[in-house]
């Protein structure tokens, strides 16, 4: 399983990935499911996947390689004029992988399964935050709909729904997506860190602002600790019920 989140704001975009892909007593695996291509002073993608690793890691793999062939005669990350345009080329990718391996899978009784969440910004556009789903279709992040969340999401969603707002600094919005991480790794063992994140800043072109947060990293602890701490003050403050 996994937790991805990302969110699309006035100020810019944050993206936020677990890396647990299996989970049980003997079997726990970590693999990163946040890529990042870029071309600094033009353009940036992220990418994050939720689903069957092998299937992800073949789009990956795809996106990367048709962006190094020379000889490719399609339409790329790195030659597509939009964030629309892109998001396309991710979805032909799924599409790709499906008819290479879907019948395979569909013999092994495995199922095509595969989300990812698809963002970033091409110079003379504004950032755009795509979901894209197993079929190569998509949905695009509005004013209404700021953030997405890929696998393991109910445990993290509310306050997400409570406290997003798309005036929200990006700090400010990562230590949210955060705190939705914590929530969910309290209550779900198929969700793992270290966490992966990036804050992208609107028309900076660049994807620097990256950080791994592991288990003992500090601001993650007080982070969680505060929250607690601050959810059992507001407990107990509210009038008991009384019938």
């Amino acid at each position: 399983m996994t937790y991805c989140v990302g969110l699309k704001l006035d100020r810019g975009l944050v993206f936020a990935a677990d890396t647990r892909t299996n989970a049980g007593v003997d079997n726990i695996a970590t693999f990163k499911k946040l890529k990042i291509w870029e071309k600094p002073g033009e353009r940036v993608f992220a990418l994050m996947s939720s689903g069957n690793l092998a299937i992800t890691q073949s789009v990956v793999s795809i996106l990367s390689e048709q962006i190094a062939s020379h000889s490719n005669k399609g339409p790329t990350l790195m030659s597509v004029d939009t964030l629309f345009q892109a998001a396309r080329v991710v979805g032909s990718a799924v599409r790709e992988v499906r008819a290479l391996d879907g019948e395979a899978l569909a013999a092994s009784a495995e199922n095509f399964y595969v989300t990812f969440i698809f963002g970033g910004q091409i110079m003379g556009e504004e950032p755009r935050l795509f979901q894209i789903y197993s079929a190569g279709n998509f949905i695009e992040a509005t004013d209404d709909t700021m953030f997405f969340q890929i696998g393991e999401h109910k445990y993290g969603k509310p306050i997400l729904d409570r406290v997003t707002r798309h005036d929200m600094r990006l700090g400010e919005a990562a230590k949210m997506a955060l705190l939705s991480f914590d929530s969910t790794l309290r209550s779900n063992l198929s969700v793992g860190m270290p966490i992966d994140l990036l804050l992208y800043n609107t028309d900076s072109f660049s994807a620097e602002r990256q950080k791994r947060i592991s288990r003992d990293d500090p601001y993650f602890q007080e982070l969680s600790a505060g929250w607690s701490n601050a959810l059992r003050k507001a407990f107990t403050e509210i009038d008991e019920f009384e019938i």
